[in-house]
């Protein structure tokens, strides 16, 4: 008896040092491919083995669940979508599964892009889950932004990280509680004597900064420029709100009459900003807007080389007219 004893411990010691031995060996070598596999909601540690030997991952699935619940961790297994890269041993994957650590995906909302071009680009993507596509903007908003009766401008554009699978309404709540956050800090510290009433109007001046300026160095002065106009009463006269008030009707032309047709976004024919944003606005742009130059310009022209010439007063706006753009 005691010699099956010593045999089964010896047994059992050579096992253990096996199964340690494998549990720090990599399950795929340096030339192979990451590789992916998903485990279930309610699956437990015997169907999440399962379910990774299935999706080709080259482990036994007896070994890994034994491996997890010597962890003592076999409980905390999360379910999602995981990549497995060249090098994991079986030990670091049981700790991916643990941590949650998912495949990420990304997802780059760009500077001066409508929420239109948003919302398309979130879905034409692939490895969201889709749960606002028969949503309207109305109906998104409630369950993102239930404060706002717009969906323009209040989304930050940034690059965004998810977990593949994860659902478009966590880009849309990250994007908006950027721009939030953003915001509220420009506005506690925005200039003094500034023409907003509220954090919001800054943001419609963000948004116009953004589709006006080709030179990031020159935001600030366009901001100056349109402050300026609206502290002396004057028509913003910008063409980028018309463009955005005629929507589809815009098609790469504006012409006089475009700018005489009357719309709640025609900054010639109505005086103030416009109802809401036109764009995303970037940083810069936020900046500007709250922080504008301090200058006595009115008036700013394209040179037709991405820069503006500004004038303070009509008469060398004019002459700056006729020597860039006539």
């Amino acid at each position: 008896m005691k010699k099956f004893l010593a045999g089964f411990l010896i047994l059992l010691i050579l096992f253990g040092g096996a199964v340690y031995y494998w549990a720090g060996q990599p399950i795929l070598d340096e030339s192979s491919p990451s590789m992916e596999f998903t485990i279930k909601a309610g699956s437990g540690v015997r169907g999440a083995a399962r379910q990774i030997a299935e999706a080709g991952i080259p482990v036994q699935p007896w070994l890994l669940e034994l491996l997890a619940r010597a962890s003592g961790k076999s409980s905390r297994i999360k379910a999602g979508t995981y990549e497995i890269e060249p090098g994991t041993t079986p030990t670091r994957l049981v700790e991916k599964l643990v941590r949650g650590e998912f495949a990420q995906e990304s997802l780059a909302v760009i500077e001066g892009w409508t929420f239109k071009q948003m919302r398309e680009a979130i879905a034409a993507h692939q490895h969201l889950k889709h749960d606002t596509a028969s949503l309207s903007e109305k109906e998104l908003l409630a369950k993102v932004a239930p404060n706002f009766q717009h969906a323009e401008g209040i989304f930050f554009p940034d690059t965004y990280l998810f977990a593949k699978g994860a659902s478009d309404l966590q880009v849309y709540r990250q994007a908006h509680s950027m721009m939030m956050k953003k915001l509220d800090e420009g506005w506690a510290k925005r200039a003094q004597g500034l023409p907003y009433k509220s954090p919001y109007e800054a943001l419609i001046m963000a948004s116009i900064v953004e589709k006006e300026t080709g030179q990031k160095s020159e935001r600030n002065m366009i901001a100056g420029v349109f402050v300026n106009r609206l502290k002396r009463g004057m028509l913003l006269q910008t063409d980028p709100t018309v463009i955005y008030g005629m929507g589809e009707a815009y098609q790469g032309t504006i012409r006089k009459r475009d700018l005489q047709t009357d719309t709640p976004y025609n900054t010639y024919t109505r005086a103030g900003l416009p109802p809401t944003p036109i764009a995303l606005p970037g940083v810069a742009s936020l900046t500007a807007a709250l922080d504008p130059a301090r200058t006595e310009a009115l008036y700013f022209v394209s040179r037709g080389d991405g820069t503006s010439h500004f004038s303070s007063n009509l008469n060398e706006h004019n002459q700056a007219v006729n020597k860039f753009q006539r």
